[in-house]
């Protein structure tokens, strides 16, 4: 009795504080996962729960027509969504961030300008490009006609071509602000110390920012994306939103979040019947697997590259 009073008068504030944050993250986070390897395992009439079915829903995904070409077009969807969102935050959001920790007279404003938009919804940050997008009487259509270069508009989000770009770049438009604000903040911490010293040694401007200034935002520039990828394989409201329920052109943004809705809930392009959550489940497992598995490597990769620093 002694000994569990003097564990608990220890650690028992620890568990207070810790208790909400495990049930919260057990009831919607690690259940739901659990649950939906379960649900992959199993055959399903509609959203009914039949026999043990084994490996045979992942099988399906991989191997079977037209799931296979669907899966696989997704995850290149995925990959592009990245990589796009990746250049811009690394070259843009590096060069503003640059710019803003010169604290310039007024570039405060500027600051709270260009994270404003990461603090939007998706959802409205969805809804408001598809108005501005629209070649009719959208904003960006107008500007276009006023400048004399009507032959310029395009139905963006109406055609296979520009459809899956037009999305990825307002994701990059929305995501922006958080780039720059950590990359400020990684910019402001390497010491003034450092930089004059390569000055004094005859560095111009882009030998200090090579050899001094990229290899201190290393970390940061890893962290981020590791953060970019995680976020972006799991992107769903900013395409449902800007494309609609049945996906417009069919199947030419499609990601591997919005491939598993309409293969859960039905796909209303092809007159897909809904209750397919085995299949749905084996592609949120597939989900699991690529984002630990790349997570994990990012990570290794970023404590060793820290260690060699």
């Amino acid at each position: 009795m002694h000994t569990k009073r003097s564990w608990w008068s220890k650690n028992g504030h620890l568990v207070m504080f810790l208790a909400p944050a495990v049930v919260i993250y057990g009831l919607f986070m690690a259940y739901p996962l659990l649950s939906s390897l379960t649900y992959s395992m199993f055959e399903w009439d509609g959203f009914v729960r039949r026999g043990f079915a084994g490996l045979k829903n992942f099988v399906t995904v991989l191997t079977r027509w037209p799931y296979n070409e669907r899966f696989f077009s997704a995850l290149s969807h995925n990959a592009f969504f990245f990589i796009v969102t990746f250049v811009i935050q690394t070259t843009l959001g590096l060069f503003v961030a640059v710019l803003l920790a010169r604290k310039a007279r007024g570039f405060a404003a500027f600051q709270a300008v260009y994270f404003l938009p990461h603090t939007l919804s998706l959802v409205v940050v969805g809804f408001l490009w598809r108005m501005l997008l629209n070649p009719t009487w959208g904003a960006l259509a107008q500007g276009l006609k006023r400048l004399g270069l009507a032959d310029a508009v395009q139905p963006w989000l109406g055609q296979s071509s520009t459809a899956l770009t037009a999305v990825v770049l307002v994701n990059g438009w929305a995501w922006l602000g958080f780039p720059i604000l950590v990359l400020l903040a990684a910019v402001q911490a390497i010491p003034r110390e450092f930089t004059e010293a390569a000055v004094v040694d005859g560095a111009n401007a882009w030998q200090n920012f090579r050899h001094v200034t990229w290899p201190l935002l290393l970390p940061s520039v890893a962290m981020l994306t590791i953060l970019t990828f995680i976020w972006d394989f799991n992107a769903f409201e900013l395409v449902f939103v800007m494309q609609g329920a049945s996906g417009s052109p069919a199947y030419a943004t499609d990601l591997l979040a919005t491939f598993f809705y309409r293969t859960a809930f039905g796909d209303p392009t092809t007159g897909g019947e809904p209750g397919q959550i085995g299949l749905a489940a084996a592609i949120g497992v597939f989900m699991l697997v690529i984002i630990g598995a790349v997570s994990v490597l990012g990570v290794r990769f970023m404590g060793r590259r820290q260690a060699e620093l």
